[in-house]
């Protein structure tokens, strides 16, 4: 519990993008699943010579319902795309080889790393899910809501007080969607923009090797790219993503992923 509470209290603070997070952030689980916004720009990070995404046409009702805040008719039913964005998440933590991180970034094996890095293959999902129009932004939302209730759990797992707990979600939270402007911005950026989004986010303004700066924003490019060969049908159905190697033992080796396999249930 001390290890948590002081990891996150350390975070900077981040006052100035409070004001824009208050409209974006759900603070609670409930919340989570209201929200509507998830990244500070509509703008997408697509690689060259990828399909560009279609504006999907709706009717006057789907738009008034919507702005609303309820969800309109979607391309497949809902409980099929919660579960893809469950598994998406569960790839987030599952598949990412978080000591690598660990050991080239030289980050300490702490709760707060565990989050960044998170936080970080997240980010590249919801970037990559928001290309399948109003499916993948309702995708988006739950794989949010599905990454704030594992937080909340392993808080609770490692016994800390629920008070307290709900004070470290609101900074964290703030954080989390303070980073995803930023990654927005960089990744639409040069790679000196995003090294600085990294810089300032994944490494909290604390990396003095620019070796691992250049690391990290190789990984974020070959990563975007790799996503973005993966068919929006398959994602939407199955949620299953891989993840490069942080140092590829051979570049030849990023190659179109195989397309999953899927039942007619989406299973």
């Amino acid at each position: 519990m001390a290890l948590l509470v002081r990891v996150l209290r350390n975070q900077t603070s981040i006052s100035q993008w409070v004001p824009v997070c208050s409209r974006l952030i759900p603070v609670s689980s409930t919340q989570v699943q209201g929200g509507r916004a998830l990244s500070g720009t509509s703008q997408l990070s697509t690689t060259k010579g990828s399909p560009q995404p279609v504006e999907e046409k709706v009717g006057a009702f789907t738009k008034i319902i919507e702005a609303m805040g309820f969800t309109g008719p979607l391309k497949y039913s809902k409980w099929k795309i919660k579960i893809a964005a469950l598994r998406m998440y569960t790839s987030c933590v599952e598949k990412t080889d978080f000591e690598e991180f660990f050991l080239r970034c030289q980050m300490p094996d702490t709760f707060n790393s565990w989050f960044l890095i998170t936080l970080l293959h997240v980010w590249m999902c919801l970037v990559r899910m928001k290309q399948e129009g109003r499916s993948g932004k309702y995708m988006c939302r739950i794989i949010v809501h599905f990454m704030w209730e594992d937080v909340q759990q392993r808080g609770r797992v490692m016994g800390v007080n629920p008070y307290i707990l709900k004070k470290n979600m609101i900074l964290m939270t703030n954080h989390f969607y303070a980073a995803i402007l930023g990654y927005d911005e960089g990744i639409l950026s040069d790679d000196h923009g995003l090294a600085a989004a990294l810089w300032r986010t994944f490494f909290n303004g604390k990396c003095e090797d620019p070796r691992h700066l250049e690391l990290l924003v190789e990984y974020v490019r070959k990563q975007m790219q790799y996503l973005d060969s993966m068919n929006g049908e398959d994602l939407l159905l199955t949620g299953e993503v891989s993840w490069r190697p942080l140092v590829e033992k051979n570049p030849q080796s990023i190659l179109k992923p195989h397309s999953p396999t899927y039942n007619d249930e989406g299973l």
